[in-house]
């Protein structure tokens, strides 16, 4: 029994850095509440959906954004890159994800 709660003490402190982070957590954004609540809904759905595929998260909210709020809208989902960009104003996203899952959405003419 001993050697059972030790198995999972070792399994509930491995991913103790993730669960400090496991929420969405908007950086930056200028985008109005209806809008903002659907980018962020939608980037958290795709980044749920395709955990190990960060593109496919990409492509998928590119396109709801797109159908939703008509075209240009870029993104970009990963980790670890910096970025420069030039936006249409109160059409920028920038958040964070689960910890390690960094989401820039944007649109531009």
């Amino acid at each position: 029994m001993a050697e059972a709660e030790v198995a999972v003490e070792v399994q509930n402190n491995e991913p103790d850095y993730k669960r400090l982070h496991s929420y969405s957590l908007v950086r930056h954004s200028d985008m109005d509440d209806e809008m903002l609540s659907e980018a962020i809904d939608t980037a958290v759905t795709a980044c749920d959906k395709y955990p190990d595929n960060l593109e496919a998260a990409a492509q998928m909210l590119k396109q709801a954004m797109d159908t939703k709020f008509g075209p240009s809208w870029h993104a970009v989902v990963g980790e670890g890159f910096g970025f420069e960009i030039t936006y249409e104003i109160k059409n920028i996203l920038y958040m964070f994800h689960n910890g390690s899952c960094s989401i820039c959405l944007w649109k531009c003419a």
